[in-house]
């Protein structure tokens, strides 16, 4: 199966459950049906008994490169399969994450990509290898982000940094995604998981109603969402957005 969201309880931490990014071949970039599945797993998760803490990450040696550019030329070229991509799969999942109530501690271990990005930024902590990146260099690719994932984006990293990685596809390190404050904790690479279930391990310990109750508090001060706009994917069909994907896939740099 190419691409899936594995759901697993911790075996060396009771009420901490392991959501797992899993595409390992395309470094857990994220298909149509792992964002589909992304929403049922914490749609779930937000009513499941004994949940205390979810640890996000990815299989292997990435986070999350971002979309699984492969399936691109199905469904990006028309505004109303684009929109339905972004609204209905991608916003699903990531809203399902934002509304869940138990506290998420991202495991981000090598390439933290656009899609990987969005993800990290549903989470209430992050921590990092040292040799990680991050990054949302779509504007190689010929597309804008969408506006509810720029919102999000912008709200988790900073509108200086969103701006930075949208608008000249900077790709930034560890060290410096924390000092600006997207990242609490970056260790040596092979740290990442034992400091990320020491995190899930001490807020499993704390009272589980209080850190409900602050989530949805932080949710409601976060300020009202964008709505959807269908005119923000009247690109779809245009000469960039098809040129900087094929150049993509054939493996070439793209003319614009």
């Amino acid at each position: 199966m190419a691409g899936q969201v594995i759901v697993s309880d911790h075996p060396h931490a009771e009420g901490v459950v392991a959501v797992t990014l899993s595409n390992p071949v395309r470094l857990n970039a994220m298909t149509r049906a792992m964002w589909r599945a992304l929403r049922d797993v914490f749609t779930a998760l937000q009513t499941r008994t004994g949940v205390r803490c979810v640890i996000v990450r990815g299989e292997g040696a990435a986070f999350c490169a971002g979309g699984d550019i492969a399936e691109y030329p199905e469904f990006r070229f028309s505004p109303d399969s684009l929109r339905a991509f972004h609204e209905d799969d991608v916003w699903g999942g990531l809203a399902a994450m934002l509304d869940c109530d138990v506290p998420l501690v991202a495991q981000i271990e090598g390439a933290c990509m656009g899609a990987g990005v969005e993800i990290a930024s549903c989470c209430d902590l992050r921590v990092a290898g040292a040799s990680s990146k991050f990054g949302a260099p779509i504007a190689r690719l010929g597309f804008p982000m969408a506006p509810r994932e720029a919102w999000l984006v912008r709200n988790a990293a900073g509108d200086a940094t969103a701006r930075e990685m949208l608008l000249s596809a900077a790709v930034l390190d560890a060290p410096r995604m924390q000092s600006r404050g997207f990242v609490q904790q970056v260790v040596a690479d092979a740290q990442v998981a034992t400091h990320a279930l020491d995190i899930a391990k001490s807020i499993a310990g704390l009272a589980p109603q209080a850190a409900r109750l602050n989530k949805q508090a932080l949710r409601a001060l976060r300020g009202p969402c964008p709505p959807s706009d269908a005119q923000a994917y009247g690109y779809a069909d245009s000469r960039e957005h098809r040129e900087g994907i094929a150049a993509f896939i054939d493996k070439r740099k793209p003319v614009f």
